[in-house]
């Protein structure tokens, strides 16, 4: 290696910018790239990079417009020296997003946005990647409009828009969206537009979200400014002016900015003559997706239904209604995906929405599965937020009959192409949680049968008690007038009754027969009940603060139960279950 230097002049140079460097006298690395101009050229061995990068690295902005400043027109290949991944300074600079140096590089080489790493990443790549929205924007202003689309595709085929929805930078894909509109329908190496990888993040959006009822007031509180396009801060001679977008969405998801990119993206890959393939003139801006038969793979509506993400399969529909027909390779609609996947707001959206419901409703997979069948099946993980395995079975039966009631009589197909029903494939499937459902409801209901007894007896024996004792003369109690005494005669009763018909109702659950229907509404209610009448009962009979320090344990217990009395309320009177949300692609 020579830099006009001898090797051993270099070496010595090598490890004397490091030695500053790593002491952060940056200003002696001035000096000394002053005095020997080859020194930027230097690769330091310790870190395997540039004097230059390592001011990048240290953030060191000052210093690093000296050292540019330093750099003649005749030695601008220091600046595309990189790392062993090929990074740049100015690599580096995007993916921290300092615009400061990423001006001061590129005000010496403009040239040097467009310049690619190992993995064929340039610097704009790079910012977008990063979530550096600032510096995005001010380099693909410095982009002549000829070349942008070079700069924003990798060698594995994803694009600027793939990466910043994959990690979630949705402010940055907005502005991107309409900087970038062609890049809304194109598709990385294994098919996948923009809108496949949106469809598959349902906790982007409000209905993948599930929130307590203190985080929906949150919620709804807070502010959320419109997504607007920003300006550029450099702009290229040849930029084009755009329209600016003045209304967005008030307070509401994040994902749904994108109602236009949904728009454009449904159109270009449902609808047949959309889609000008333009790949033979232009292929480093990736392949689009065209309206030919994609060989039954998974569209943006499937994998929306499949998640449970509302709002774009209604936002979907609404452009495009034609989408309701697609079908994955094993014929499965947006009907049976939602069904399997126990997506229930998904599927009242379809039930609601008008359209021709036979030749969607009645749709068999390749098995011969109606939307019956798959709701009678079991997944292998647990798809509702509840506790428990009764409450548990409960929710399953909820949404075998909701989906059943939700069409006439007869509407679903009965057999299968193994000749079995709906009704046969629901008990063989749930056995096993038939089985985990009794054993909780017996361990549940021995627990709390044995707290009722005890406060059954302690409550017995307060009825029994006359406090203050009995007046001599004429056998009434002493404190016969007073509204404590006449409270507290009150409150035992109501707690020997409420003791006692807790108890007979945890009995009656040991008693009871454990078949699918009976954990539809009868246990869970019966269990409810019980609980009910628990805490009832301990409530009352705190009324009275010294029997409330008495029952402290008792109170302890009451509280605990709380979370399991909620829970069972809201299992048994809520129509339609609540799922909990596990991504699926």
């Amino acid at each position: 290696m020579a830099f006009g230097i001898e090797d051993a002049e270099l070496e010595d140079i090598e490890v004397k910018l490091f030695t500053c460097a790593m002491q952060s006298d940056w200003e002696e690395v001035v000096r000394i790239c002053e005095q020997h101009p080859s020194a930027h050229k230097a690769i330091i061995p310790a870190s395997g990079e540039t004097i230059l990068y390592m001011a990048v690295l240290d953030k060191e902005e000052k210093i690093v417009e000296k050292l540019v400043e330093q750099i003649s027109p005749s030695e601008l290949d220091a600046l595309k020296i990189g790392n062993e991944e090929g990074d740049t300074p100015l690599h580096l600079a995007a993916s921290i997003g300092n615009v400061q140096m990423c001006k001061c590089i590129t005000d010496k080489d403009r040239k040097l946005v467009g310049f690619p790493n190992s993995k064929a990443e340039t610097p704009l790549f790079l910012a977008a990647l990063r979530g550096q929205k600032e510096a995005f924007l001010f380099l693909h202003g410095m982009c002549e409009s000829s070349e942008r689309h070079d700069y924003c595709r990798r060698d594995d085929g994803r694009n600027i828009l793939h990466c910043v929805i994959d990690e979630e930078y949705f402010d940055l894909a907005f502005q991107i969206i309409h900087q970038y509109r062609d890049l809304v329908d194109s598709v990385d190496e294994n098919g996948l537009t923009p809108l496949h990888l949106l469809a598959s993040k349902p906790t982007a959006f409000r209905s993948g979200t599930p929130l307590s009822w203190f985080e929906r007031i949150i919620y709804h509180c807070v502010y959320v400014e419109d997504l607007k396009e920003e300006e550029l801060q450099q702009q290229s001679p040849q930029t084009s002016k755009r329209k600016k977008i003045l209304e967005g969405p008030e307070n509401y998801q994040t994902c749904m900015y994108f109602g236009d990119m949904i728009k454009t993206s449904a159109i270009t890959i449902f609808a047949p003559n959309c889609q000008k393939d333009d790949d033979a003139e232009n292929p480093n801006q990736g392949r689009k997706a065209t309206s030919e038969p994609q060989e039954k793979k998974n569209t943006p509506i499937l994998i929306a239904a499949k998640n449970g993400v509302k709002e774009m399969v209604e936002k979907i529909l609404e452009v495009n209604p034609v989408a309701i027909n697609d079908k994955n390779e094993e014929k499965k609609n947006v009907v049976l995906l939602a069904v399997e996947n126990r997506q229930p707001e998904v599927y009242e959206l379809l039930v609601k929405r008008k359209f021709r419901k036979d030749s969607v409703f009645r749709a068999v997979d390749n098995d011969g599965n109606s939307a019956l069948h798959l709701a009678a099946m079991l997944s292998n993980y647990q798809p509702w937020h509840i506790p428990g395995a009764a409450l548990q079975m409960q929710w399953e039966m909820k949404w075998y009959k909701y989906v059943k009631d939700s069409m006439p009589p007869h509407f679903f197909t009965h057999y299968n192409d193994k000749k079995r029903t709906p009704k046969e494939i629901f008990t063989e499937a749930h056995s096993e949680l038939l089985k985990k459902g009794g054993k909780w409801l017996n361990s549940t209901s021995s627990s709390c049968s044995v707290v009722a007894t005890l406060i059954a007896a302690v409550a017995f024996a307060t009825a029994a008690t006359v406090p203050g004792d009995f007046n001599e003369n004429n056998g009434k109690p002493n404190l016969a007038h007073q509204s404590a005494f006449n409270l507290f005669a009150f409150s035992s009763l109501i707690a020997l009754c409420s003791s006692v018909t807790s108890l007979v109702m945890f009995l009656a659950i040991l008693t009871s027969r454990y078949q699918e229907d009976d954990f539809h509404e009868e246990l869970p209610r019966k269990l409810l009940f019980g609980h009910f009448f628990v805490l009832k009962d301990e409530l009352k009979n705190a009324a009275l603060p010294v029997y409330a320090v008495t029952c402290l344990p008792i109170s302890f217990f009451a509280i605990a139960q709380f979370s399991l009395y909620f829970d069972l309320a809201w299992a048994t009177f809520r129509k339609v279950p609540q799922r909990s949300y596990k991504m699926a692609f």
